[in-house]
């Protein structure tokens, strides 16, 4: 085991690894998608652009970039293609919702070469946030995931309300399962699991990705998506790496939520992700800092305060410029 060091360097957590926690993490970024969806505010798209341009030099792989949904219900992305054209010519590291064929067509004009649908594990959020039911909903995700991979783009598939509903209320690990292997099956490369209302606690997430692997789904195609809502989001990232999981959706500056759930609020912060996962040793190679000033950045045009604490926490780098 690796001895901690003595002195850390200055902003940093000691480092004190543990045994059978995997030696590698994928931060899956999603503030200027899931994150920004979620704002009141309209942000222009240069400051997107810059946004995720910072989020990439600090080291993240993968910065889900914008959605392509009616802008009639998502105004805050109606600029989709333009932060695509912003973004250089190599899109693979930008993933893109895509909520319907519409969505596809639009994401392939404009070059995408990754693509994420989305599915909800019970048949009220679908109806409410789809407008359709759950059954229809996963036929028409899949539909669209085999026209996706026939053009040559990878995709990743989203499943919104695993661990609780605000109007069904208990969510069956089973029937969350059911819902990913059909993603699987058609050629989604991962799914993420949901947590959308936060409601989610340690014991639930070993329940969660037991009835996955009980289905013969593995461990390296999950990914686990938590909000903070009731404060579990850190401890539930724990529980997932126990379990084997090596992929975490965070959020700059823990912005967003879900605009469709009135209870969802902020997402997991990046920032207190890479925090715990340093201090556990595990490796990520993002520089953490420069996720803090990214964040700050982008909190500044919101107008509003960091919901992250190592943000707040680390207050020299929040309010230095740049």
């Amino acid at each position: 085991m690796t001895t901690a060091p003595a002195n850390p360097p200055p902003g940093l957590p000691t480092i004190h690894p543990e045994t059978g926690l995997p030696g590698r993490v994928t931060v899956y970024e999603v503030g200027a998608r899931d994150g920004l969806q979620a704002e009141q505010a309209v942000v222009p798209t240069a400051e997107k652009i810059k946004f995720i341009g910072r989020l990439r030099s600090a080291g993240l792989q993968i910065v889900e970039a914008t959605s392509f949904v009616s802008p009639r219900w998502v105004p805050q992305l109606a600029d989709a293609e333009a932060v695509l054209a912003g973004l250089g010519p190599d899109l693979a590291p930008y993933p893109v919702l895509v909520p319907n064929q519409r969505g596809l067509d639009r994401a392939l004009d404009a070059g995408a070469r990754s693509v994420a649908v989305f599915v909800s594990a019970t048949e009220t959020f679908a109806q409410r946030n789809l407008n359709m039911t759950r059954s229809a909903a996963i036929d028409a995700a899949l539909q669209v995931t085999t026209a996706a991979l026939e053009n040559g783009l990878t995709v990743r598939g989203y499943v919104s309300m695993c661990f609780g509903d605000p109007w069904e209320g208990h969510v069956a690990p089973g029937a969350v399962a059911e819902v990913s292997g059909s993603l699987i099956d058609a050629g989604c490369y991962q799914v993420s699991l949901g947590d959308t209302i936060g409601v989610g606690t340690t014991g639930h997430v070993g329940r969660i990705i037991d009835a996955h692997l009980s289905l013969g789904i593995p461990a390296d195609t999950l990914a686990l998506h938590f909000h903070d809502t009731y404060g579990q989001a850190l401890a539930n990232v724990h529980a997932g790496l126990r379990a084997g999981i090596t992929t975490y959706d965070a959020s700059a500056g823990g912005i967003g939520g879900c605009p469709f759930a009135g209870s969802a609020t902020g997402n997991l912060a990046t920032e207190d992700l890479l925090w715990m996962l340093t201090g556990l040793g595990i490796a990520t190679g993002v520089d953490m800092h420069a996720v803090v000033a990214a964040g700050a950045a982008m909190t500044r045009v919101l107008g509003k305060r960091t919901q992250s604490r190592v943000a707040a926490a680390l207050s020299c780098d929040v309010n230095r410029p740049g």
